[in-house]
């Protein structure tokens, strides 16, 4: 895959080779966004496109922890999973994720998420690197970045409201 520019005017997603970069500014503090991110009841305001509703079936926020989350849609559901490689309050995150499927699929993606203080916001950076780059042009054509840039949305929502 070359290299593709798949964002909007407020969220810049990038996808290359075997990487998807999502970078965005966030009109909020750090610790906010980080909360929004991080704490199950604000998780499932957010997470997911327009119209998904979300569980957090599990949330251990420390290294060697595992997190896994339910999105519900009409018609269906698709369930989400890892472990915490690494946690650094607020600044980072760095997790494995995978679709929760029987029977499992690959090796996991990883995701580093860095969240930096910005002129009175927060710029969250968002770099997953999946397994190769087939499988990342497999999640971009099965319409995974319609649902980063809703759920940004919603994540703006959330963090606007404080």
């Amino acid at each position: 895959m070359s290299r593709r520019e798949l964002g909007d005017a407020a969220t810049t997603v990038v996808a290359d080779g075997s990487e998807l970069v999502i970078e965005r500014v966030f009109a909020a503090p750090r610790e906010l966004v980080w909360a929004a991110m991080t704490v199950p009841q604000h998780l499932a305001h957010w997470i997911g496109p327009h119209g998904t509703t979300t569980e957090v079936v599990e949330l251990d926020l420390r290294p060697g922890g595992r997190w896994k989350w339910i999105n519900r849609y009409d018609g269906g559901e698709i369930a989400f999973q890892g472990e915490y490689l690494e946690v650094d309050p607020p600044k980072r995150l760095v997790r494995t994720t995978a679709p929760d499927l029987e029977p499992a699929g690959g090796p996991p993606a990883v995701e580093t998420i860095t969240f930096d203080e910005v002129d009175g916001g927060t710029r969250v950076l968002w770099v997953t690197v999946f397994p190769a780059p087939e499988v990342l042009d497999f999640a971009v054509d099965s319409g995974m970045i319609t649902g980063i840039l809703e759920q940004y949305e919603r994540l703006a929502d959330l963090v606007a409201q404080g």
